[in-house]
C-alpha cells in the first residue's frame, strides 16, 4: 500500500497540478508540501500541522481524508510521533463556571458587577462607622500635652482702684 505522501504526489500529479498552485490553493508554504509528499514529517514542529495539513490537502485532491488520516496515524505512530487523538476529560469547576460566564453579555455583566462592588463598599462603610461609634476616641492616648508650670508664688499685681 501507497505511503500517505506518495497518495498525495499521485493525486496531485494525476490532476496536473504543480507544487506553487497547490500552495495557492491551500495556502500550505511549498516546502511543507514538498516534505508531507516525501514524508519528512521531522520538518513540522508539531503533529497537529502534519494532520491538519494533509486534511487539506486530501480535500484539495478528493482523496478519501478520513482513510488517508488514519493511515497517518498509524504512520506517525510508526515514527515515533504521538498521533494527536482527542482525549475527552470531565470539565472541572473552573470549566463550568467559565462556561457559565461566557453566556452572559457584556451589556448584563459590568453593571451586575458595579452594582456588587457598589454593595460592597457600602457594607464595609456601614461597619466601619458603627464600629467607631461604639469606641472611645480617648482611649490609647498620652497624658495632655499641657502641663501646668509649678506654682512659684509670684502673682500679677491688681490695678489700682479709682
Amino acid at each position: 500500500m501507497p505511503t500517505v505522501g506518495e497518495q498525495l504526489y499521485r493525486g496531485r500529479e494525476a490532476q496536473h497540478l504543480a507544487i506553487h498552485q497547490v500552495a495557492d490553493m491551500t495556502k500550505i508554504r511549498g516546502d511543507h508540501i514538498r516534505a508531507l509528499e516525501d514524508g519528512n514529517y521531522s520538518v513540522f514542529s508539531a503533529p497537529v500541522y502534519i494532520r491538519g495539513f494533509v486534511r487539506t490537502y486530501s480535500n484539495l485532491l478528493k482523496l478519501d481524508t478520513p482513510r488517508i488520516l488514519e493511515q497517518l496515524g498509524q504512520e506517525l505512530a510508526e515514527s515515533g510521533q504521538v498521533d494527536p487523538t482527542l482525549v475527552i476529560t470531565p470539565p472541572t469547576l473552573v470549566d463550568r463556571t467559565m462556561f457559565q460566564l461566557s453566556k452572559f453579555s457584556r451589556r448584563l455583566v459590568w453593571p451586575a458587577v458595579g452594582a456588587v462592588v457598589l454593595v460592597a463598599v457600602a457594607a464595609l462603610g456601614y461597619v466601619a462607622w458603627s464600629h467607631y461609634q461604639t469606641v472611645d476616641p480617648t482611649i490609647g492616648m498620652a497624658d495632655g500635652l499641657y502641663q501646668a508650670p509649678a506654682n512659684t508664688g509670684v502673682t500679677l499685681p491688681l490695678p489700682a482702684s479709682p
